[in-house]
C-alpha cells in the first residue's frame, strides 16, 4: 500500500472543507453506506491523486466535474489510465448532471457496484 503524504492530506482536508454544490449535493446521497451498505470517502487521496468520491472496497473512484474541466482532458487520461492500472473503475459525472439528475447518477453508481462485486442475481 503507498504511504499519502502529509501535503496530500493537508490538501484533501481543505478539499472537503470547499466541495463544490454539486459535490455536497452527491455527498448527501453517498455518506452512511445509503449505496449498498459501503463507505464512500471524499476527497480521498490514492497515490499523488485526490479523488473526488472513493469506496475503497470496490475500488471505485467518482469524480464530479464543472465546465472548466474540459480543458484538463490529457491529464485525465493520464490520471485515468494510472488509476485503472492500480485497479479503480472511474466514473465521471458533469456538476450539472448530479444536480438535476441525482437518480440517474445514483442508479449508474449502483449499478457499477453491482457489476464490481458480482451481486447480479441470475434470471429465473
Amino acid at each position: 500500500m503507498q504511504r499519502i503524504s502529509p501535503q496530500s492530506r493537508n490538501f484533501s482536508r481543505q478539499l472537503r472543507s470547499k466541495m463544490t454544490d454539486a459535490e455536497s449535493h452527491l455527498w448527501r446521497r453517498l455518506r452512511g453506506r445509503q449505496i449498498d451498505g459501503l463507505k464512500f470517502r471524499r476527497q480521498h487521496p490514492v497515490g499523488k491523486f485526490i479523488l473526488d468520491f472513493a469506496c475503497i472496497e470496490v475500488k471505485l473512484a467518482i469524480e464530479v466535474h464543472g465546465g472548466q474541466h474540459g480543458e484538463l482532458l490529457t491529464s485525465d487520461r493520464t490520471r485515468t489510465e494510472w488509476l485503472e492500472q492500480q485497479g479503480w473503475k472511474i466514473l465521471r459525472f458533469w456538476n450539472n448532471e448530479v444536480l438535476q439528475n441525482t437518480g440517474d447518477v445514483v442508479e449508474q453508481i449502483h449499478r457499477t457496484i453491482t457489476v464490481s462485486l458480482n451481486l447480479n442475481t441470475p434470471s429465473p
